[in-house]
């Protein structure tokens, strides 16, 4: 896959959110970072696995938010009647020993907007 990607001077990666690439999360960032290709992930684990960086909902915001759903529904709401809601907090995340290991250097006002930076 990357080498198809490289031939083609993809010069970089987003990878939504799917299951086959949340499964197989650390092959994806091994392989993108042994073609040293920059990726940009939709979860904070693939940061974890080490991920160049990750920008979606913030997973403690939607637990917490899902807690209110089981609340109301314990209480005797009817879950059909409960409106859908959309994630309202993003997370950016860094992680600048991947970026070191590609080499590369994130810029001081991208760094100012993360809300966490990985150093290990």
């Amino acid at each position: 896959m990357s080498c198809s990607l490289m031939a083609a001077g993809v010069p970089a990666l987003i990878l939504l959110t799917d299951s086959i690439f949340f499964n197989q999360r650390k092959r994806t960032v091994d392989l993108d970072n042994n073609y040293k290709l920059p990726a940009m992930y939709f979860f904070q684990v693939f940061d974890e696995e080490g991920g160049l960086m990750s920008y979606g909902p913030s997973d403690a915001d939607l637990f917490r938010r899902a807690a209110g759903y089981v609340d109301r529904i314990l209480k005797g709401a009817k879950p059909g009647d409960l409106p859908v809601e959309q994630p309202t907090k993003f997370e950016l995340i860094i992680n600048l020993k991947a970026a070191k290991e590609l080499g590369l250097t994130i810029p001081p006002t991208v760094l100012e907007r993360a809300d966490q930076l990985i150093d290990n």
